[in-house]
């Protein structure tokens, strides 16, 4: 496959075609960044849609969140006609604010999206002005060359949004995350008569969903996971305690509404919780009258008449649910006999951390429902069964799967296949795919990778902190520093410290004593001459020093040498 070079990608010749590439959400859950192009190789415009994140695995230690990297359209930037958001997720929304400055490009979101996007700048003091234009639900509307009109769907969120490319070379239909429920208790229901609408008029390409392209059937709707939820709580003697993803507004009317329905004071606890009930709220998703205390008044309510929603579910350190399990929240506390109920499904990668929380919880005493127990949960992303009813409603020409892992993807390839599919095009981050005219095919490899948020810096994925912080966490490190005058003299012992090393070896000697003497044994062996070469005495102790280690532990440490010339 060619090799990207310059700031255009080579197309299969100087005709006009609309091709496909991500930056991040082909072979993966999460950081979802999808680009389409439309026109020649040599003069194409670009779409940019949704620029997600995605969150750390246990290699990236110290990490905030992971970042697509957008180097190739950076390069395109002056080519970029804006980005188009198909909903309000994280994973489809959380990159905007740290990457949009490298774009400044318009932006696109139906109101909801918006109202959460500009929540997200106002708790950042406002740092980034975003240009937000505001489309309607199932509205059609150009950005720049790209023909556009937006389907709604069901999925976890209010308003998702599929999005139908015309061009002239065919029509790709986009499905962004979907379900299909007629009663999603928030919003409105999937459009299927506009599905088959479109289906009617001709849909050359799906670029379709692959999250639950495993799992048989069809998923249950949100009214039925409702009723579960308020009948369980209804049953509960003591404390009832909730924790599901803070932006499922569907979730938290069904818990409000649950509270009511058994005489509870609901409680919110979560800043994100917060932020998504007052969007809601703006955007006429949840009532204004609403109503719920503040984490600060849990104390204050008997046992038997409280229901906590927390923020956590997917064993985030910092969120109440994991204070809360510590024992360390500053205004709540549950204990023997009071009930928990995780209202989610663990995302890939997360479920040491959530069983952690849930291990906790039981100490305490808490009893635990998940969503192996009772439906507390439903998926917002569309079973085999669906699959297949959106196959057969659109009809289209080619599916190339997307949103999942390898497996998620080549399975839905294999479902449009048994659904009579004429052709499938599995891809992956970076792999340009021409999707019209013609047939699809691989035309172009770009550049691609993750960016990660440390702290209040984005920094690069390879070669930096997080590497070294790796390294650290297997052998830990030895730091040494010593003073040579300007005859190559020794004027003082070595310092020596040692941070994740044993402290004796096997025979019970102190590790910095060994340390200590090999650094002696090292500088002794130098002419005075050779220890006045700065590089030189940094080089000979560290190796030395490593090699004494490792002789004496079976690992080989991290040495870093300070040398003093004075």
């Amino acid at each position: 496959m060619a090799e990207h070079k310059g700031k255009t990608a080579r197309g299969s010749g100087g005709e006009s075609e609309l091709v496909f590439v991500a930056l991040g959400g082909l072979g993966e859950i999460g950081m979802n960044s999808y680009l389409y192009g439309l026109g020649p190789s040599t003069a194409r415009k670009w779409l940019m849609v949704d620029l997600g994140l995605t969150f750390p695995n246990a290699n990236e230690p110290g990490v905030d969140i992971v970042l697509p990297d957008l180097r190739f359209i950076e390069g395109e930037r002056e080519n970029l006609a804006g980005l188009l958001l198909t909903h309000a997720h994280e994973d489809h929304i959380g990159a905007v604010l740290d990457l949009w400055p490298k774009l400044k490009c318009p932006i696109y979101a139906t109101p909801f999206t918006a109202g959460m996007l500009n929540a997200k700048v106002a708790e950042n003091g406002g740092r980034v002005k975003l240009p937000i234009n505001i489309v309607k639900l199932g509205g059609r509307f150009n950005i720049g060359p790209f023909d556009l009109e937006l389907v709604t769907l069901a999925h976890s969120i209010p308003e998702p949004s599929a999005v139908v490319f015309r061009t002239p070379h065919g029509t790709v239909f986009h499905t962004g995350d979907w379900k299909l429920d007629a009663t999603p208790l928030i919003g409105q229901g999937s459009d299927d008569k506009r599905l088959q609408e479109l289906g009617a008029e001709g849909i050359d390409v799906v670029i379709c969903d692959s999250t639950n392209a495993m799992r048989q059937g069809r998923s249950p709707s949100e009214v039925e996971v409702a009723a579960s939820i308020t009948k369980i709580i209804k049953g509960a003697k003591r404390r009832v305690a909730v924790t599901t993803f803070a932006s499922n507004v569907a979730r938290i009317r069904a818990v409000a509404d649950a509270a009511v329905a058994s005489g509870r004071q609901l409680v919110i606890s979560g800043r994100a919780m917060h932020r998504v009930i007052r969007v809601a709220k703006d955007t006429g998703y949840l009532p204004e009258d609403l109503s719920a205390l503040d984490h600060q008044q849990f104390g204050y309510i008997e046992a038997e008449k409280v229901l906590l929603l927390a923020t956590g579910s997917q064993g985030e350190s910092r969120a109440a649910m994991a204070r809360i399990a510590e024992d360390d929240h500053p205004a709540i506390t549950l204990g023997k006999g009071d009930l928990v109920i995780f209202s989610s499904r663990p995302i890939p990668g997360n479920e040491v951390s959530i069983g952690n929380i849930q291990n906790n919880l039981v100490k305490l005493g808490c009893e635990i429902v998940t969503d192996s127990d009772a439906l507390v949960h439903v998926t917002g992303h569309p079973r085999r069964d669906e699959l297949k009813q959106m196959y057969t409603w659109l009809k289209p020409k080619l599916v190339v799967p997307m949103h999942g892992e390898p497996r998620h993807l080549n399975e839905n390839a294999k479902l449009a296949r048994e659904m009579g599919v004429p052709a499938t095009q599995v891809a992956y981050d970076g792999q340009m795919l021409k999707l019209l005219p013609g047939a699809a095919k691989h035309i172009d490899t770009i550049p691609i990778g993750r960016k990660y948020r440390d702290g209040k810096l984005i920094i690069p994925s390879g070669e930096g902190p997080v590497r070294e912080r790796r390294r650290l966490a297997v052998a830990g490190i030895v730091m040494v520093a010593v003073a040579i005058d300007e005859r190559g003299e020794v004027v003082a012992d070595p310092d020596v410290a040692l941070d994740g090393v044993p402290i004796e070896t096997m025979d019970g000697r102190p590790m910095e004593d060994l340390v200590i003497k090999t650094v002696d044994a090292t500088l002794d062996s130098m002419a005075p001459k050779r220890r006045k070469d700065e590089d030189h005495v940094r080089d000979a102790i560290r190796r030395s020093v490593r090699a004494a280690v490792d002789q004496a532990w079976g690992k080989k440490p991290i040495v870093k040498v300070l040398v003093c010339l004075v």
